[in-house]
């Protein structure tokens, strides 16, 4: 596929368009700075700005493209990543203008320009949890995407906001518009610099659930909504399948939510987080463990 990815830059950016370039489609990265990463192309635009982001949508990648001459090729999707990532580090309502107005900007020109399908991230804390201000147990366990979201941060709300836009374009344009809630973005890197700390002190991670999601995974996730066609709108929980402590689910429930319902049975190492709906609908399927990446008996 010829993709148009925002964000690639980030965090999770930088591993999930390498994954998609090892599965051979054409990206186009566009961000506030370049990928460097070969085989990428990089485009400097502000997405606030409806005007660069209808430029971008309607142009080639590369000067390359210009030898056909059959005029612009089309993009076959646009995953859509690029935002402030959380609150604290801009003003709230800048991190709510900027996450929304992008947002809209990005979905408007797709479906304008009949890009048949347009994958955008969402957030684990448009459940209301992350960023609460205390401490907020979720209203039943495991959390799937039926849970209310009701959050009180300006980053949660523009997330929840822009899953409402989406489902407005898709209603309007048939297109395929699917929305990731990822959970907290692990790099392979930091399995080495954070978990022996999680392993100590489990508390730190009540805040995410005790859930994760590997870069890599998130691009495995990312392949997966690509390949699958005719779900209209649909939001996903996207995390790794296990917790990232090394206590039992049981215990962790003992400790963390004794008073909250338990719908079904669950594993023993099973995240909170459910992914059950991504591995139902698309097919997702996480490759990586910390406990196949953290030395266990050197914590």
């Amino acid at each position: 596929m010829r993709i148009l990815f925002t964000g690639g830059a980030g965090k999770a950016g930088r591993h999930v368009v390498p994954y998609l370039l090892a599965q051979g489609h054409q990206i186009l990265n566009v961000d506030l700075e370049p990928l460097d990463h070969e085989g990428v192309d990089n485009r400097i635009a502000d997405l606030t700005d409806a005007g660069q982001v209808f430029d971008v949508m309607q142009n080639y990648a590369n000067l390359s493209e210009l030898e056909p001459g059959g005029g612009t090729p089309a993009f076959d999707a646009v995953v859509h990543f690029a935002a402030i990532p959380r609150i604290l580090i801009r003003p709230d309502n800048e991190t709510f203008r900027n996450n929304t107005l992008s947002t809209y900007n990005v979905i408007d020109a797709a479906v304008r320009n009949r890009i048949p399908k347009i994958i955008f991230a969402s957030s684990e804390t448009t459940y209301g949890i992350c960023f609460a201000d205390g401490g907020r147990t979720p209203e039943y366990l495991p959390v799937d995407e039926e849970h209310p979201t009701v959050p009180e941060d300006s980053y949660a709300m523009s997330k929840v906001c822009c899953e409402a836009m989406a489902r407005s374009f898709q209603a309007r344009s048939g297109a395929n518009i699917y929305g990731l809630r990822i959970n907290n973005v692990i790099e392979p890197h930091e399995y080495e610099t954070l978990f022996p700390g999680f392993i100590a002190n489990p508390e730190q991670r009540e805040r995410n659930l005790f859930a994760y999601i590997d870069a890599r995974d998130l691009g495995r996730m990312v392949e997966c909504c690509l390949r699958t066609d005719g779900l209209g709108y649909e939001v996903f929980n996207v995390a790794n399948a296990e917790h990232s402590v090394d206590l039992p689910t049981q215990e962790l429930i003992s400790r963390f939510y004794a008073d909250v319902p338990i719908r079904r049975d669950m594993g023993r190492e099973e995240t909170f987080y459910s992914i059950e709906k991504a591995r139902e609908m698309v097919g997702f399927e996480p490759a990586y463990r910390w406990r196949d990446l953290v030395d266990l008996s050197a914590v």
